[in-house]
Formats: structure tokens, sequence, C-alpha cells
């Protein structure tokens, strides 16, 4: 039975999900597949890699550089977060992404993006690494508006969590028949339809596939939230989430607000440890 570990995204809410995967890799808890969408995906790679402490480290190290996130790299590169500068510099230099490591590890990695052109849900399999890996992480968490759109061999793409926001379902079709899900929203949680629709469907003209899924999202994720829920009553799956709002948005230069919610993941997986050991445990 193929164990799956299901990351939702959320920009740097994402650091929430952080803290619970360096808790369950330094308890040795492994999976056969990791999937993630946006954040879920730029920072559950490491999970493969076994890098736990990395994706803390570089946010708070770069949490102010106008290379990494800023008004200004959204004006000289397209991207708020710098597309050039956090997805090759930061990896391949400054603080390096374990490729060999990767490599090694039998698990399966999958990412989600969204086809601009269709409003479809994209998924991508790496069981090792390649360059293309960081254009799909950087598709999968190219949010709509800051973000330029991402071209890979001529499909186009952005953010997952457009189209699929917590992939569940898909890693069931997979294989993966027990899965822990990490969300960074509170239980009880309900998105809201889009406001700002006038200015969207204007910026994103160009795209009215795009539009017209980003309008029906929050039906999408509530639909999914309803599914992850019958899934957990089935025992199918295990789900960990925030006790509340976590204090910090998608964007922040708070390095404290970043540690608070890495810490808060922390805790979660702490206090649910030998739940998650039972549960992600063989079946005899």
């Amino acid at each position: 039975m193929k164990k799956g570990l299901v990351l939702e995204g959320g920009a740097l809410r994402g650091l929430f999900t952080v803290g619970v995967m360096d808790v369950l890799m330094e308890a040795g808890v492994e999976f056969d597949g990791v999937v993630g969408v946006s954040a879920g995906a730029c920072f559950g790679c490491n999970y493969k890699s076994g890098q736990r402490g990395r994706v803390l480290r570089y946010n708070l190290r770069y949490a102010h550089d106008l290379r990494y996130c800023s008004l200004w790299s959204l004006l000289t590169t397209g991207g708020i977060f710098g597309p050039r500068f956090a997805y090759r510099t930061l990896p391949e230099r400054l603080d390096r992404f374990d490729v060999e490591a990767f490599d090694r590890s039998p698990m399966e990695f999958h990412l989600v993006a969204t086809d601009v052109d269709t409003g479809e849900a994209v998924y991508r399999r790496f069981d090792r690494f390649s360059e293309e890996m960081y254009d799909w992480i950087l598709a999968s968490s190219s949010m709509p508006i800051v973000s330029r759109v991402v071209d890979i061999h001529g499909q186009r793409l952005l953010d997952g969590g457009i189209a699929d926001s917590i992939p569940l379902r898909y890693f069931q079709e997979q294989g993966f028949e027990r899965n822990l899900v990490v969300l960074t929203q509170p239980l009880g949680y309900e998105k809201q339809a889009l406001s700002h629709q006038r200015f969207i469907r204007f910026a994103l003209r160009r795209y009215p596939a795009l539009v017209d899924a980003w309008m029906r999202r929050h039906e999408m994720y509530n639909a999914e939230l309803n599914y992850i829920a019958s899934q957990e009553s089935a025992g199918n799956a295990l789900l960990l989430y925030p006790s509340e709002t976590l204090p910090i948005g998608h964007i922040s230069h708070s390095r404290r607000r970043m540690q608070q919610t890495y810490d808060l993941g922390r805790a979660c997986a702490e206090a649910r440890l030998e739940e998650i050991k039972k549960f992600s445990a063989p079946l005899l």
C-alpha cells in the first residue's frame, strides 16, 4: 500500500507545512510519494532530498533581499518572487538543493500547475532531478497578476492552486491509498468568491479559461475540503492543519512571523506524531 504526503500551497503560509515536514523527517517518517501545489511544491521537494531546516533557513536569510521577494522584483523581473534568483541562483549557489540526495531517494515527487489556455490542472512527476524541475516548480508557484506566465515547451502555466488546490484525489488515482494531507488553513475554513473580479478579468483578459477557473476556485476548493473530510472519516487520509488562522499572509518580510508560522507547524506535528506514525506504518 503506497503512502503519500499531500501539501497545500499558500505562499509563505507554507512555512507551517515546513515545520510539519521537518518534524516528520527528524522522526524518520517515510512516504512513497509527495505531491505539492505552489508553495507545497516549492518546499515539498525538500522532503525527497531530506533537507530538513533548509526552507526556513533561506526564507529567514533572504527575507529582506529585494531579489527574493519585493515590488522591485515584480517591476524588474515580472515576478514578485524573483524567478531567476529564487528558482536558480538560490538553489544552485546560495543554499544548494541536494540533487544527489533527491535522486537517491525512491520517493516520487509530483507537482501541480494550471494551464492558462485551458484552465485545467497539469500534473508532473519527477523521480530524478532535471533542470526542468525548477521551471515546473516556478510554474506551480507563480501567482496570477504578480507573476509572468511560465512557458515550458509551448505549454503556458501558472499557479497550480487555481485548478487543484489540494490534490488528494489525484494522488489516490496514482495509487496512493493512505495519505497525510497538510493544510495551511484552520479546520472550518471556507474559501469565499474572489473580490475585485472586474479588475482580474481585465488584467487576465488574454486568458479567459484561466479567469473562469479562478472565479470558480472557491467552489472547487470547498468541494475538495469536503472530499478530504470524507476520506479522513473512511480512514484513507489523516489531516494536519493550524489550530487557528496563521500569523502570516501570502507575502511577508517579517522574520518573526516566519519563525512563528514554522514553529506552529512543528508544534502541530509534534503533538500528533504518534498518531502520524501509526497512520503511516505498514499494514500487517
